[in-house]
């Protein structure tokens, strides 16, 4: 009974990492924000996360973005915590005082990442 058990679960695992895999690929990150914007104003930034296959097996791990240098949210995922669906959006509120130079990355824990998504947002 015990090696049926284990079979199976062998065989569940192979089945959702093929099906996965089939549409798998690494996770991408694409940045909406403005091109501009007046000094001190507060903007929203929009991350569009995008992972085909997600499962407890095959997800996006993390996601994070990072202002001039400085990573100011970052998003982690796990087996038991994985994102809501393949495409996915996360949004910060950031108040622009100087020229933002905006880096956003997301990963797949078994893929790895499509790069480091790059934008920018110039004042007025």
């Amino acid at each position: 009974m015990k090696k049926s058990c284990k079979i199976l679960f062998c065989l569940t695992v192979i089945f959702f990492l093929s099906t996965g895999a089939a549409l798998a690929d690494k996770s991408e990150v694409t940045i909406i924000a403005p091109d501009s914007t007046a000094k001190g104003t507060e903007i929203t930034i929009k991350l569009n996360v995008a992972h085909h296959g997600n499962n407890m097996f095959h997800y996006t791990k993390w996601a994070y973005i990072k202002i001039n240098g400085k990573e100011i949210a970052r998003w982690d995922f796990s087996a038991t915590n994985t994102p809501e669906s393949e495409n996915f959006t996360k949004e910060i509120k950031y108040t622009v005082n100087e020229p933002a130079q905006i880096e956003a990355e997301a990963n797949c824990n078994i893929h790895g990442s499509a790069g480091i998504a790059k934008a920018s947002v110039g004042i007025k």
